[in-house]
């Protein structure tokens, strides 16, 4: 493996990492920006369910290359292009004010939903991003979903795009962990998912139920579906009217109410608790 020269900054290989930040043409190309050692480090282990490797590019600072020597051997491992590149090149192509020096270009990962469905053991835990439009939120959700031990992520046709470097930094790798269906219609979701056996529950501040009655009630241990709606004004009443109960978060304090990404891991870490065996 020979040393890579330095990238220049007019390279088409940067053009074309640089129009990545511009959702039609990620959407053109099925490809996208994972920024950060964390992030590259997963890209550069995760292969598609086609067996492909996720990871196509990477480019590091010389520094970066030297200090993180592990994961740019897993690029190359990966079948990746390996560009070293100085800082210009990082902060041209980088959507942060301070790139940590390694930026992987990746190919699409997302999951079809049939597939979801089809999986076996079939899901208990999913969430179902309806409205989502903040993609910091998005990504957050993800990351704490994957935490929770969720068998899926649902972000429906209403929602931000996965791709959007902002929820892949946020997701800070959970990305590549589980999989994650795309544009698909809430009431599509939720139908399925009820197919397949999958109660469903909304999460709303103003829902009839209280997560900690249900808990009580034991009402939790089955399969579960969450599903998150708007980061300002919560669910529409036709999403709410799918669900077989709308569930708030009690609030014991003189809080005004939770943030999304903080209810949802809520809400998530309750179910993941009422359906671990005792």
């Amino acid at each position: 493996m020979g040393t890579p020269e330095l990238i220049s900054p007019r390279s088409p290989r940067v053009t074309a990492a640089r129009r990545l930040a511009k959702r039609n043409f990620r959407g053109k190309e099925r490809r996208f920006i994972a920024e950060g050692p964390q992030a590259v480090r997963e890209a550069a282990e995760h292969r598609g369910s086609d067996g492909e490797p996720t990871l196509i590019e990477l480019f590091a600072t010389v520094e970066a290359a030297e200090r993180y020597a592990d994961i740019v051997a897993a690029a190359h491992a990966a079948g990746a292009r390996v560009h070293l590149a100085d800082g210009e090149v990082l902060a041209d192509v980088s959507q942060t004010v301070t790139p940590q020096g390694l930026i992987g270009v990746c190919r699409f990962l997302d999951t079809p939903f049939d597939a979801i469905l089809a999986a076996k053991p079939k899901p208990k835990l999913v969430a179902v991003l309806a409205h989502v439009r903040d993609p910091g939120n998005a990504g957050t959700v993800l990351r704490c979903a994957d935490a929770a031990g969720a068998d899926a992520v649902v972000l429906t046709d209403a929602s931000v795009d996965l791709y959007n470097p902002k929820s892949v930094r946020a997701s800070v790798g959970s990305l590549f962990h589980l999989p994650v269906a795309v544009g698909v219609p809430v009431e599509q979701a939720v139908r399925g998912l009820r197919a397949a056996g999958v109660r469903i529950l909304a999460a709303d501040g103003a829902g009839d139920d209280d997560l900690d009655d249900e808990l009580d009630a034991g009402t939790m241990g089955g399969p579960t579906a969450w599903v998150f709606g708007n980061e300002a004004w919560g669910l529409p009443e036709e999403t709410r009217a799918l669900a077989d109960a709308v569930v708030r978060v009690p609030i014991h304090g003189k809080a005004e109410s939770l943030n999304l990404a903080t209810a949802a891991a809520v809400c998530l870490y309750a179910s993941a608790r009422a359906q671990r065996p005792r």
